[in-house]
């Protein structure tokens, strides 16, 4: 049984001009990265627009996102801003309802 969620990070990210795809690898490449967090247990790459990308995580308990915020992948954004994009804006979230996967 997957462990239900209780709070988030939504992380929107602004491609500089014409790196584009390239950010689209770097969140393709960022699933191998959270597949070793045990604590972060949904997450999801997305794309808003032709230069707006995003990234959704979840977790079931704030000291799983407080791992995630110290882990690679926000080590992976800090060395990435100012190079693929701009400084990325990250929301904690609280999750209020969920349907959980199957």
């Amino acid at each position: 049984m997957t462990a239900p969620v209780t709070v988030g990070l939504l992380v929107r990210i602004e491609a500089l001009p014409g790196r584009e795809d390239d950010v689209e690898n770097f969140l393709q490449r960022g699933l191998d990265l959270v597949g070793q967090e045990p604590e972060t247990v949904r997450w999801f790459a997305l794309r808003f627009g032709a230069s707006s990308f995003g990234i959704y995580d979840a977790f079931a308990a704030d000291s799983g996102r407080q791992a995630h915020l110290s882990g690679e992948v926000a080590q992976a954004l800090a060395d990435n801003t100012g190079v693929l994009f701009a400084q990325p804006t990250i929301e904690p979230v609280d999750v209020i309802a969920e349907k959980a996967p199957l």
